[in-house]
């Protein structure tokens, strides 16, 4: 609950920076640590990462966007909510950024992941201005969309989202303070011996539904690869499966090798839903992915009418569609 308490302050002290950068042209210190000077509101956005251009619709801004990551057409959210995104050039992938592909687009503003920085300062050398962004953390994903929202001017919707988020975790700890906490580990995305570390958003997720990561002593923002025998060290009561792997709970279940679990021995392994978008990154609708984990866990203590009511206004007011409650 503490942890919520400071995201209310830091939420509090962005809404005043912000009103106080309502006016270009600005300055602003990106989530690299660089000062990125913008000199009118952006007309062209080019995004070359999905977290941001998740980001980027909440905001209202497709419209302007007028690049993204490439396999675009793999983000069911962008189908939904902004389909015109999918008709936009592809400026490549954090890997392999297209440089040539990005300048062509003619942007006013640039928003890449922090492993980007060498394509931020390329840009930069045509005076394009960049935003480097690493919300790893729900304080840093706060942060990212307010900056996002100074850059382009979108302060007033900024706040709004920036409420609803906080509001909602907070009534979730609220609501999950007397539960006793179980063990969890979120598998990676590829193969289930995989697992989330604590340095992890997943980590934060699992935290904020009111488990506790069996992995959480492993370090590192990428999915760690575990033995079977570390998975039985572990031995979690539940099993989170995320919603962009390419495995099911069915496998997990079958898997003689990891029979001995207790969450198999139980049948707590589940998958979050695949129909929106990646619920355990940090998007705006991360918060989802808390909400539903709390309601898959002490469905006693966080009712599953609660997080669709949640899941239904976020969608509706930052994403333009009613989400099929089927799929929720």
């Amino acid at each position: 609950m503490k942890k919520w308490i400071v995201c209310v302050l830091t939420l509090c002290m962005l809404a005043v920076f912000a009103g106080a950068l309502a006016e270009f042209p600005v300055t602003l210190v990106d989530q690299a640590g660089r000062e990125v000077s913008i000199s009118e509101q952006p007309e062209r956005i080019v995004s070359g990462y999905y977290i941001s251009t998740s980001a980027c619709i909440a905001l209202g801004l497709e419209d302007c966007m007028v690049g993204v990551e490439a396999k675009a057409d793999t983000r069911n959210i962008y189908t939904l909510a902004a389909p015109s995104l999918l008709e936009l050039p592809s400026v490549g992938t954090a890997k392999a950024f297209d440089l040539e592909a990005c300048l062509a687009t003619e942007p006013d503003l640039v928003i890449l992941p922090v492993r980007l920085a060498d394509s931020a300062d390329a840009l930069a050398e045509f005076g394009i201005p960049v935003l480097l962004v690493s919300p790893e953390d729900d304080e840093l994903l706060l942060e990212m969309i307010a900056l996002i929202g100074e850059a382009t001017g979108t302060q007033e919707r900024t706040q709004e989202l920036n409420a609803f988020i906080v509001a909602q975790k907070a009534l979730c700890a609220q609501m999950l303070s007397d539960v006793e906490p179980v063990t969890a580990l979120m598998l990676g995305n590829s193969d289930y011996l995989t697992c989330a570390p604590g340095d992890m958003y997943q980590s934060a997720v699992l935290e904020g539904a009111g488990a506790v990561n069996a992995a959480a002593e492993l370090t590192g923002a990428n999915w760690v690869t575990l033995a079977y025998e570390q998975m039985i060290v572990y031995n979690p009561q539940v099993i989170i499966i995320p919603p962009e792997s390419a495995y099911t709970a069915q496998d997990v279940l079958a898997d003689p090798e990891l029979a001995m679990l207790d969450a198999v021995k139980a049948g707590a392994v589940y998958e979050m839903p695949r129909a929106f978008e990646a619920w355990d990154s940090p998007v705006p609708s991360g918060v989802l992915g808390t909400l539903f984990l709390a309601k898959t866990l002490y469905p006693d203590a966080y009712g599953e009418a609660m997080y669709k009511d949640a899941a239904r206004e976020l969608y509706e007011t930052y994403y333009g569609f009613t989400p099929d409650e089927a799929q929720l």
